[in-house]
């Protein structure tokens, strides 16, 4: 399921009569009640200091190609560096993605720390990372200027985009350059682009009409950023996901869905796997696309629809982040001796699995130790075998654990931008019942869901009366208020 990136845009520096915010208190507290791991041990944080020592160099020498990076502005774990090619009327991608398991030894401190916390965590104040600092932000990330053990993709593609051929390696590599969303997709917007900016718009964009043909669905989610603007005063703002996110986003789909067939042929890994969203699900954010005024033409496909809602409008924005709820039932699948039954991934419309991104998620460590092994035909080691079927519940208890947080923190959020809108009244429309058929309201400003006291069909136009905001809590109360006769 697709994460919701909440940013918490703290107001000025405290004095008298503008106190911190408690919703910055809010997020402390949540991070205390969820158990998220804080400080991590002396022993682990020992071996962190120590393994670079014990890296192993690959013998090949990639550092001649000018890889570089593309991730949101200021971050240090950087998980994967691209160089991109034309080939004949086609392409070639060499993605390198970072050497997490040349850094951590099997069974070690910094392996059982890190099957403890299964992922990165995600707050709108700070994050919690799943590896010491001393790797995540350092000798493991593929910051620029520095040589870097990798495991790099070189992958094949014919002019439509369509993978040809598949292979992965170890390799040191050397960024040239660390660039962010924003800078790349001015470059493209002023018609000042590099040859590498333009590949990456290139293939981007012909993997996502390679994704629509296949009835793929990606979820361009966009950061909801609550701003401080004084004592009690929160705004709750949408910052639109840019185009290049997608692009760079479709280098890992297709660096996914490349591992997961190497895999399958194998016949052994561990793959992602999602089902494909339930009717009920589909028919509630029909509702509230209905209910936000965005027009649903039928026969459209889910994923075709989202291609097309408007990132620059603000409701279309809160529509996009609803649409998570189409997203449920993703978990992993692991397999030794022969392919699983279940195999796909209904927003992917393909087989797919994770080994992109390892300094954040688990189990792409092991997913990437198993696809070096099979290209260079190889057993797979023992370790990474025995625990494929650990795997899913580890990630399993990660992804409740941010779940969690995520939930809470978006509760605490919508309080936060109601605190000051307590006793007045709000347009909105029923979206869904919950479960004691209690009516669920998408608010048009601000764009929040909420259940409310009260009685409604689906589907109508209400109007709700703020009763209370409570950011402690995470909770609001809301009253439909009854129809004029």
């Amino acid at each position: 399921m697709p994460s919701r990136v909440v940013s918490y845009l703290p107001g000025p520096p405290p004095t008298p009569g503008n106190e911190p915010g408690s919703l910055a208190r809010r997020f402390a507290t949540i991070r205390e009640q969820l158990h998220v791991p804080a400080e991590f041990p002396p022993d682990v944080l020992a071996a962190a200091t120590g393994a670079a020592d014990l890296v192993t160099a690959p013998s090949v020498d990639l550092t001649d190609l000018g890889f570089w990076t593309l991730d949101p502005v200021g971050s240090m774990d950087l998980d994967q560096a691209m160089v991109l090619a034309r080939e004949g009327s086609g392409y070639r991608v060499r993605y390198a993605i970072a050497d997490v398991p040349a850094f951590v030894a099997p069974g070690g401190p910094i392996d059982r720390e890190a099957r403890r916390r299964g992922q990165t965590i995600y707050l709108p104040d700070a994050r919690v990372p799943l590896h010491p600092p001393t790797l995540s932000e350092g000798a493991a990330s593929l910051l620029p200027d520095q040589v870097r053990p990798a495991y790099v993709w070189d992958l094949g593609l014919d002019e439509r985009g369509t993978l040809t051929s598949t292979h992965v390696g170890r390799a040191l590599v050397r960024s040239r350059a660390r660039r962010d969303y924003a800078s790349v997709q001015a470059l493209v917007d002023a018609g000042q682009a590099d040859e590498q900016v333009e590949l990456l718009r290139e293939i981007g964009q012909r993997r996502a009409a390679l994704e629509s043909a296949r009835g793929g669905a990606s979820l361009p989610m966009p950061e909801q950023q609550v701003v401080h603007d004084g004592p009690g005063l929160y705004r709750l703002e949408f910052r639109p996901p840019l185009a290049s996110e997608d692009w760079n986003a479709q280098i890992s789909l297709l660096t996914g869905m490349a591992a997961a067939q190497l895999m399958l042929d194998a016949g052994v890994g561990i793959l992602r796997t999602m089902p494909a969203p339930q009717r009920d699900s589909v028919r509630r954010f029909r509702r509230q696309a209905r209910a936000l005024g965005v027009a649903w033409p039928d026969g459209q496909r889910y994923g075709d629809f989202l291609r097309s809602l408007d990132r620059t409008d603000p409701l279309q924005l809160a529509l996009i982040h609803e649409a998570t709820s189409l997203f449920r039932g993703a978990g992993y699948t692991p397999f030794d001796g022969a392919p699983p039954a279940e195999r796909q991934h209904a927003a992917v419309a393909a087989p797919y699995a994770h080994v992109t991104a390892p300094l954040r998620r688990l189990v792409d460590r092991f997913g990437l130790v198993v696809c070096a092994a099979v290209c260079a035909g190889e057993p797979v080691p023992a370790w990474v075998r025995e625990s494929l079927a650990q795997l899913p519940g580890l990630m399993a208890d990660g992804d409740r654990r941010a779940s969690a947080v995520e939930r809470a923190c978006t509760d605490a959020v919508e309080a936060a931008v109601l605190v000051s809108r307590v006793g007045s009244s709000v347009p909105g429309s029923v979206v869904d019942l919950n479960g004691r058929g209690v009516p669920v309201v998408q608010m048009l400003d601000p764009a929040v869901v909420a259940s409310a006291q009260g009685s409604a069909a689906l589907g109508a136009t209400v109007t709700v009366t703020v009763v209370g905001a409570d950011i402690a809590a995470g909770r609001v109360e809301l009253e439909i208020v009854p129809p004029t006769a």
